[in-house]
């Protein structure tokens, strides 16, 4: 499948794809010069379009006020979904980015874990996934290597390249999934740590590459089994004999009870202004 990958940085989402045999054309980026808002994508070209917007404006970690361009950057991902026509696409961001709905497809909201992807880092990373109604996405988390599950080294930040006791390049390209001979000639040292830190943790996107290879690839689903998926919009089977079963695991009913308390007090963030 040739997918399009757009706000890319250095593309470890992308690079995530590749390594499951997807073929990856990268778009425009800041960080190399180019602006998305001056390209065009080509129509009927591609089979998905993947890409992570910009996220500070949504991140829990913001204490100014949003400048306003997460939600421009996120109208220039739907501008491009539109034109490219795909048939399907994934979003990366923070949890609190809002819906992202495009006509023709039916959105579905997951977050996933490094630690579900095999990883010994705890980082927690929102996706959306578009796609015609009847097809779902279901990720399985992966079960970490017996000598990595009692290893939990501290999450690999994008600011970790201004701090004095910060990990060697080596290591914190390895946490994040990249070879420790990994390097970005012609960047500074923070440059070089913030463009890693803000990427995909490789085996995260290779897992959610995963997914969507045998999404795309699946039968039809029908509309019984799509009754019998998790409610929160994680994708996931609800395996449980009651009838009156809405969600699959534990986090994802605190998912929903922090949706509940969220909109009682008009605070979850909701569809992003249509262009």
């Amino acid at each position: 499948m040739l997918i399009l990958s757009i706000f890319p940085g250095i593309d470890m989402l992308g690079k995530g794809f590749e390594e499951e045999g997807f073929y990856v054309v990268r778009g425009p980026d800041l960080v190399w010069g180019g602006d998305i808002r001056s390209f065009q994508a080509p129509s009927g070209k591609f089979n998905g379009v993947i890409g992570g917007p910009p996220c500070q404006d949504f991140s829990n970690a913001r204490r100014t006020i949003p400048t306003g361009n997460g939600l421009a950057m996120l109208n220039e991902f739907k501008r491009i979904v539109l034109e490219a026509q795909p048939d399907w696409w994934l979003l990366e961001n923070v949890e609190r980015v809002p819906d992202v709905t495009i006509p023709g497809y039916h959105t579905q909201r997951f977050d996933l874990n490094a630690r579900e992807c095999g990883m010994v880092q705890y980082r927690r990373r929102h996706f959306q996934f578009g796609s015609p109604i009847t097809q779902i996405l279901t990720v399985i988390p992966q079960r970490t290597s017996p000598a990595a599950q009692s290893r939990i080294e501290p999450t690999c930040m994008a600011t970790e390249g201004s701090k004095s006791n910060r990990r060697t390049w080596a290591d914190f390209c390895e946490l994040q999934g990249l070879p420790r001979d990994f390097d970005l000639p012609g960047l500074s040292i923070e440059a070089k740590y913030r463009a890693v830190g803000n990427g995909v943790p490789i085996p995260m996107a290779r897992t959610v590459a995963r997914a969507i290879r045998e999404a795309v690839n699946a039968p039809v689903a029908s509309g019984s089994a799509q009754s019998r998926l998790c409610i929160c919009g994680c994708g996931r089977l609800l395996t449980g004999q009651r009838s009156d079963q809405k969600s699959a695991t534990p986090a994802c009913r605190k998912r929903l009870e922090k949706r509940r308390r969220e909109s009682s007090t008009a605070t979850t963030p909701g569809a992003f202004t249509q262009m």
